[in-house]
């Protein structure tokens, strides 16, 4: 990525290339893992971050922790982040601050979703949504606030829980002439529905590319990323997999360490020193710092 290209039109020039699979990161060094392993993208999911500060994704992390944690991990990587923003925090004017703090904060977009206040997990019942047109003002008053042209606007709609897929696709059509850059059909329950909701969408002319929720031990089923490029998808979130591996693995390594007393018997799960530090960029730091020393030497020198 040259200096001249923003993260946003890296992320816009990535989705037009192919279906991107974006892992989800909950702190910046499972981000800087997910840029280590190959991917182009990262996602930054609320889930995800609501989980790692210990919390259920019901909406209780305010917009401020959220861009200050999106910003940790945007800062991290050179890959663009696209972060969920759940219900945008508020109406539309919150919804202006929220797109100009995330900008700020460095992700390349943002996703909104049309859930009423406190939201839920797209994948749990007992869902509530807002009317169609108090969505469609928060997407146009995102449109409006974000000074980069190219950052992302994703509009997500909840409707197929709620009011069915037909509504699911009416409701996609007003946020995407509301100005909505991309459009997430969230919790849909099969691959027929997938195809069903992109067809309509394209013969309606809304020819936005679409969101796909590869999330674990929810509604949808396990589809791969080929499988949902093939029924018309662009971008494949796997919000929370890294997390949900991450935690078992603790929990494995906590009960065998509490029944041994010693990690001895575990050191071939464990990331080594040399490879965090690898992955840390140590060897960089150093130098950095020598660098710097030796400058401060010259100028005393002189």
């Amino acid at each position: 990525m040259s200096k001249m290209t923003t993260k946003a039109r890296r992320l816009r020039q990535l989705i037009a290339e192919g279906t991107l699979v974006m892992p989800g990161a909950f702190n910046a060094l499972s981000a800087m893992q997910i840029e280590r392993a190959g991917f182009n993208a990262v996602y930054i999911s609320g889930a995800g971050l609501a989980a790692a500060r210990g919390l259920p994704d019901i909406g209780l992390l305010s917009m401020t922790e959220m861009a200050s944690d999106a910003a940790n991990i945007a800062g991290a990587v050179g890959v663009p982040a696209l972060a969920d923003a759940d219900t945008g925090y508020g109406p539309p004017l919150t919804v202006m601050r929220t797109v100009r703090a995330f900008e700020q904060a460095g992700v390349a977009g943002l996703q909104l979703e049309d859930q009423e206040n406190p939201k839920k997990c797209g994948h749990l019942p007992g869902k509530c949504l807002v009317p169609a047109e108090e969505m469609a003002r928060k997407v146009r008053a995102a449109v409006d606030a974000r000074r980069d042209p190219d950052f992302l606007i994703v509009a997500r709609t909840d409707a197929r829980a709620v009011e069915g897929l037909d509504a699911a696709v009416r409701r996609a059509r007003i946020y995407a002439d509301a100005g909505a850059d991309a459009i997430f059909p969230e919790a849909l329950e099969s691959a027929e529905e997938f195809r069903a909701f992109a067809k309509a969408l394209e013969k309606e002319g809304a020819r936005l590319p679409l969101v796909a929720n590869m999330t674990e031990f929810g509604k949808t089923p396990y589809l791969n990323a080929r499988e949902f490029e093939d029924l018309g998808y662009r971008i494949v979130l796997f919000p929370v997999t890294a997390l949900r591996v991450a935690m078992k693995a603790i929990d494995t390594m906590l009960s065998d360490l509490k029944a041994q007393g010693t990690q001895r018997d575990l050191l071939s799960s464990m990331q080594t020193r040399q490879q965090l530090y690898d992955l840390l960029r140590y060897a960089e730091y150093e130098r950095q710092d020598q660098e710097i020393q030796k400058g401060d030497e010259r100028e005393h020198d002189d």
